[in-house]
């Protein structure tokens, strides 16, 4: 689905594949590549899965505050998300899958629940990889 404006735009340059760098002009970011040792590389960098796990984590976080902030409910300080993304054959090559593993102290379970799938229609994450790949929603 298309926004109906866009409000920022990132941009970012990788060289060198998964085993490179990738950086933005602003210089705010400046991560050195490799593959994770299970694949076969070296593991002395950070790699394509982990740095869409850190913003799908930051993201589905952030809109669980947005919609609890609509209705009036206060999100804990020491909330938090933790995003597990696993890559893995298929057919065509490679695929991944996330696991999102939430926990927000305080909050009663039903209420959680509630926040949790709100949150899953407006993150934009979510609505980028709904019907992609397999997304678990976890709440501890």
């Amino acid at each position: 689905m298309k926004p109906d404006s866009i409000l920022y735009t990132a941009q970012a340059t990788a060289t060198g594949g998964r085993d490179g760098r990738a950086s933005t002009p602003d210089g705010r970011l400046d991560v050195k590549l490799a593959p994770p040792e299970s694949m076969g590389g070296s593991g002395d960098g950070a790699n394509p899965e982990q740095l869409f796990a850190c913003g799908y984590a930051a993201c589905f976080l952030g809109a669980i505050r947005f919609v609890a902030a609509r209705e009036k409910t206060h999100v804990p300080a020491d909330a938090s998300i933790t995003a597990e993304v696993g890559i893995g054959p298929i057919p065509q090559g490679f695929g991944i899958q996330a696991q999102l593993r939430i926990r927000l102290p305080g909050i009663e379970r039903a209420r959680a629940q509630a926040l949790v799938d709100q949150a899953h229609t407006v993150c934009p994450y979510s609505n980028a990889t709904r019907g992609n790949i397999e997304v678990t929603l976890i709440i501890e």
